[in-house]
This record gives structure tokens, sequence and C-alpha cells, in this order.
């Protein structure tokens, strides 16, 4: 497991060591608030995937720093990879909740909130602050699975999207929703795949654990949340759907509750290469839907591996 400066060092020198003769990939980090602008140079068809949300997953980031390593080391060599990449951007946020994340390094290794100061009107002890991130996206919020206790674990925060986090994710895949093919968000722990209410593409999913059982026998079980976890409202995977993005995907990895948040580091490969398993078995599923028949038309394209850091008010780079 990484902290958040080893998060960003790790990352940071794909910028410069992975190119091909004909095809660049570039990873981007940066700053995105909601009052930042980026110019789009290519419009292409994309992946959106997010890790760390609760701070305490530390599982979570693990895999998306997995997942941006596995992605260029096999792009040369696996001609699948390369014409997914070819064809598509990717859109990885390691940690979404960097605040939390830092807190867990520092003070309190179970917490799950973001770090905003409690609600107008709430003891503001720190204990007090923070909104459980998953809960303020505006799909059906503050309706179950949360408590207006601002000292709550599921404390949705005062309105939808009160907190800078959620409302930079909505900002940034609100502009690209007619392109962004699958929104995955990667949470711990349960060993689950969910889907957003009345799903018509939950096949996807079932196969998507099937992938990964393959790969160290790990069973998944996948449903609607409320069928094989709780009902739970004002969620990224729900509000992502609403939004119009078909596929939509909730990981719970690792394990189901002997270890829960504090999953051992000698488990970190193999949930790492399990779910990287599943995760590609949805993308290469709705990439080839949408591109059967395009083979390699698109060879020549640059293709962009975007790494996303959601914060306000961080200088980290």
């Amino acid at each position: 497991y990484h902290p958040m400066s080893e998060v960003r060092e790790t990352l940071k020198p794909h910028k410069h060591t992975h190119t091909h003769t004909h095809t660049h990939i570039y990873i981007y980090i940066y700053i995105y608030t909601h009052t930042h602008t980026h110019t789009y140079i290519y419009k292409k068809k994309a992946i959106w995937m997010d890790c760390g949300i609760h701070a305490r997953e530390w599982i979570s980031p693990a895999f998306c720093q997995y997942f941006v390593k596995q992605l260029l080391e096999t792009y040369k060599t696996d001609s699948q990879i390369k014409e997914m990449m070819t064809n598509m951007d990717f859109y990885v946020t390691p940690v979404l909740n960097i605040d939390g994340y830092i807190y867990t390094w520092t003070t309190d290794r179970l917490w799950r909130k973001s770090r905003s100061p409690g609600a107008l009107g709430c003891n503001c002890s720190c204990d007090c602050n923070g909104t459980d991130l998953n809960r303020n996206f505006n799909a059906n919020w503050g309706t179950v699975g949360v408590s207006f206790n601002c000292c709550s674990q599921v404390y949705p925060g005062s309105k939808p999207l009160s907190e800078s986090e959620a409302q930079a994710v909505v900002d940034f895949v609100e502009k690209r929703k007619d392109d962004i093919l699958c929104f995955l968000t990667i949470h711990s722990y349960g060993q689950l795949l969910l889907v957003p209410y009345g799903h018509p593409s939950i096949a996807v999913g079932l196969a998507a654990a099937e992938a990964i059982k393959k790969v160290h026998g790990m069973e998944y079980t996948v449903g609607t949340s409320p069928d094989v976890l709780y009902a739970n409202s004002g969620s990224s995977r729900d509000w992502a759907r609403l939004t119009g993005i078909n596929f939509s995907y909730t990981f719970e990895l690792r394990d189901k509750g002997e270890h829960g948040f504090k999953l051992p580091e000698e488990q970190i490969q193999p949930t790492c290469e399990e779910a990287y398993s599943g995760a590609m078995h949805i993308i290469s599923y709705v990439h080839d839907k949408t591109f059967k028949g395009t083979g390699s038309a698109a060879a020549t394209a640059t293709a962009t591996l975007w790494m996303v850091l959601l914060a306000v008010g961080a200088a980290l780079l």
C-alpha cells in the first residue's frame, strides 16, 4: 500500500516512458475542480474508473495503480489491449477521496468519509467532519441507507453534490457522458459486483464474475445493492446509470470480512489480478459492442490514458 505522495510519484513516470513507433500513450495527471476547464484534442469513446472514494478501502487505490501498470506494460504485446487503447480513452482516478485517504495514513486508519467541515448546526468535533461521498450523488439522494446525523458514517451531505469531490466527478463525466461506455467504481470489501437498479445487462456482470473466478478461484456475487448488500441511495454507480451510461458497476474487492478493510499486503497482488480480469471483461464487452466491424481502422489514432486526480485546493503537483 502507498500513501498519497507515493501514489503520485508512482504514476508520474508513465508520462514519459511508454511510447510506440506509431502510437503514443500518455498519462495526464492534473488537479480537477468544478471550475476547471480542459480542452479536448481527440473526441473518443472512453472508459471511466475511480478508486478510493471511501478512504479506508486501501485495496481500491492499489487496484487502480495496478490497472494502469498492466495496460501500459501489455500494450505493446497484447493486440486486444492495443486495439482498445487505440479506440478508447481511459480516465482513471486513483484516489477520489484524497483528503480522507491522507487522513487514514496520518490519524485514523478506518476513516471512511471525506474531510469537509461538519454541516451547519452539527457538533463539529473531528469525528463529525466529512460526508459519505458515495451517498452524495443525485440518484434518489437521501432516501434510503443514509443518516442525517452528520456524525454518521453514511451521512449523505446537506444536499446532493454538496461535496467538491462528487461535484468534480459530475462536471467531468457529464461533459463526456455520450462518449463514456462504462463507469467502474472500485470499493472493498465483500467480493461483490453491484449493478444499478433496473440494470438491463446483469449478464455482463455475471460473465465478469466468472472471469474473476478463473484467476484464483474467488467467488464474486453479482446483483443490485439491495439484493446482495444493502439498500443505499446517492451512489455514483446509480447516478452514472441515470445520466445515461448504460454499463455502470461497483466492484467490492476482497475479502468477505476476515480482514475487512485491513486486507493483508500479501493479498494485494492476487486481488488485483482477479479484479483486472473482471474489469477487462466488461471493458472488452463494451468495446466490442461499440466497435464491432471497425477492426484496426483507427490504428493511426492516438491512444490516451488519462490519469485524473480529483481534488479541490490541494497542491499535489
